[in-house]
């Protein structure tokens, strides 16, 4: 039998926490294993609690989600864990500006606070397989506001091959991999296998880190 998945919340709010905490632990797969009033709090229990996941709220008092996130994947915090540890950023705003700075620092998406207690048990299984809960969509949307700056390519940009830039690029639109096969001419194992190569050269973490790196350095464009 697989371990629980182990989640770590940080909010300001006793009642939200309280309910979420709840929810979590009627499922089997899932544990509560930390609670934090802010990101000072959540930072401190990390290491000690070792959460697969952090539900994290992005306004919170003495420390906020976003610098929270931030030192999280902070490469020198970062070295110190011995297992993979996702974000999932929880926001009262839709296409908050604050969700796409802890995005560009690593979170694997974000949330809207009133999310069904299904479609946040659901998100939850999600992003610890290593998926997403951002659409390509949402991101252009971010970008289109101008809150990412194009930044010059890295050398590791250069190790790719020219099928994983194509495939880079139609991760960032919003293609799957079974869409992705069928514009390519590849099968989807294939493709899975080249999404995983261009994870491992960039040195990136999930597919929405993929889409943050293409609209970065200027891959692809977002549409209106």
């Amino acid at each position: 039998m697989k371990s629980p998945i182990r989640v770590l919340l940080a909010d300001d709010q006793e009642l939200f926490r309280s309910g979420v905490a709840l929810s979590i632990e009627s499922q089997a797969d899932m544990r509560v294993v930390g609670q934090a009033e802010n990101g000072l709090q959540a930072l401190e229990l990390i290491g000690p609690a070792r959460p697969d996941i952090v539900l994290m709220d992005l306004r919170m008092p003495h420390m906020d989600g976003v610098e929270a996130t931030r030192r999280i994947f902070a490469p020198e915090m970062a070295m110190l864990r011995d297992h993979p540890m996702r974000v999932i950023v929880l926001t009262t705003f839709d296409l908050d500006d604050r969700a796409a700075t802890a995005i560009r620092y690593g979170a694997s998406g974000f949330l809207l606070k009133d999310a069904t207690p299904d479609f946040l048990r659901s998100a939850i299984r999600t992003v610890h397989a290593g998926n997403s809960v951002l659409l390509p969509n949402d991101l252009q949307a971010l970008f289109q506001q101008g809150l990412t700056p194009r930044t010059p390519l890295p050398e590791a940009y250069l190790s790719l091959t020219e099928k994983e830039r194509e495939i880079l690029r139609a991760v960032a639109e919003g293609m799957s991999n079974s869409e992705i096969a069928r514009h390519v001419f590849l099968s989807e194992s294939t493709v899975k296998t080249h999404v995983s190569g261009i994870l491992r050269k960039l040195r990136l973490r999930d597919r929405v880190q993929i889409v943050v790196f293409a609209y970065q350095h200027g891959l692809c464009r977002a549409r209106g």
